[in-house]
């Protein structure tokens, strides 16, 4: 067995622009990484941090470089020679949603178009919210439309204490989500609801049915770490699929596991924060087998800053990232891959409240210097099966 290694790295929604098709979305000029360095430097992202966005290990891997090539004329300084090597990578998928970005990265673009539900009051079809009132023992739902996870919840929390009544939403994804109170409505209640719902929604091709528990008042509740997706599964075997088949350990960090329905998942490793969740990754570092795969997902730039368009708080957080990621890469062992990349766009600055069609950057640390230039999602499944010495069984060409 090879004693290479293979970490990669999604932050969850950094995306660089750039995307050829991003009109067909209504995301043409979208730019998640470039308009948040841009309202950092003119000074109007110093809530909590001050001055450029400032990240020396991203950068020294290549960052500025790669969004130079997605965007020439919207980049960061360079800097000093590059360390790593850079490209941006363009999505075939007809979605702009964390499975498809995910599933894409490991080797299988989406065949199908996803469902979504219409911008209407009510969004759902009668039969959807018959069949959610059947298996919630309830007499209705609450809420019924596009909306934001926070707002929607001050909306209707107090008609859900009084009747129990779950709350229903969805998004521009294709997505179905379910807000409870993990104490009055039953957190295992909620997850059961999920669970038995997600079935008779993927069916239609809805992509994630997703549990969104949350505690405390009406005045003062909090959404939990105790989410859970329910994703429709992949339409073949995916990266992990192809590293276990192998015989290699693959670990799953954050909400991999979800997102391909823990399908080629060998151990999950799981956080209430992107905190924790850097914790499991150096962890790996240190305990991962050789050969194995270490997959990880960092969400909170996407849902704590990208949707309810914080530039501020999507700048605080890269830096922070930025941080963690150098104490990765001092402590990298020969024959280790690191790839750090993105699922999709969330531009801050942005109209809305959705994900926005981008390319997204590729930073590869353990794999020699240079450019990749312009390539596709599917090229980093190859190129870790590539590193690894496994069969690469999807569409991609390795870069490495």
């Amino acid at each position: 067995m090879t004693d290479r290694r293979a970490f990669l790295i999604v932050m969850d929604s950094v995306g660089c622009g750039g995307a050829p098709d991003a009109a067909d979305f209504g995301d043409e000029g979208a730019n998640t990484l470039g308009h948040i360095a841009a309202e950092c430097a003119a000074g109007r992202a110093d809530t909590g941090r001050k001055g450029p966005l400032h990240l020396p290990n991203l950068m020294q891997l290549g960052l500025g470089r790669a969004m130079a090539l997605s965007v020439p004329d919207v980049c960061l300084p360079e800097g000093p020679a590059a360390s790593g090597r850079w490209g941006a990578a363009t999505e075939v998928s007809r979605g702009k949603d964390t499975p498809s970005g995910h599933w894409e990265l490991a080797g299988v673009p989406v065949p199908w178009d996803w469902h979504y539900f219409p911008e209407t009051v009510p969004a759902f079809p009668d039969d959807v919210v018959a069949e959610v009132c059947r298996l919630a023992g309830t007499g209705g739902i609450l809420g019924n439309c596009h909306a934001s996870g926070v707002p929607i919840i001050a909306a209707h929390c107090a008609e859900h204490l009084r009747s129990g009544w779950p709350i229903c939403y969805t998004s521009a994804d294709s997505v179905f989500q379910i807000a409870a109170h993990e104490e009055a409505f039953g957190l295992d209640r909620l997850l059961k609801l999920c669970a038995d719902l997600a079935p008779y929604l993927h069916a239609r091709k809805v992509g994630r049915v997703i549990a969104r528990p949350f505690t405390g008042t009406c005045d003062d509740f909090r959404r939990t770490a105790n989410r859970r997706d329910y994703a429709i599964d992949p339409p073949s075997p995916t990266l992990l699929d192809w590293v276990q088949d192998a015989g290699r350990a693959t670990h799953a960090v954050g909400k991999i596991g979800d997102i391909f329905s823990h399908r080629g998942v060998g151990t999950l490793h799981k956080g209430k924060s992107d905190s924790d969740l850097f914790e499991h990754l150096l962890t790996l570092q240190g305990s991962a087998e050789p050969g194995s795969l270490t997959f990880a997902n960092f969400v909170e730039f996407d849902s704590l800053y990208g949707h309810p368009r914080d530039v501020a708080g999507y700048a605080r957080a890269l830096e922070w990232f930025d941080a963690q990621a150098g104490a990765f890469l001092a402590a990298m062992r020969p024959g280790d891959l690191a790839i750090f990349t993105a699922d999709h766009g969330n531009d801050p600055t942005w109209r809305g409240t959705e994900h926005t069609r981008e390319r997204v950057p590729v930073l590869c640390a353990g794999a020699g210097t240079g450019s990749l230039g312009l390539v596709n999602f599917v090229d980093v499944a190859a190129s870790v099966a590539a590193h690894l010495g496994v069969e690469n069984q999807g569409p991609g060409v390795s870069f490495l």
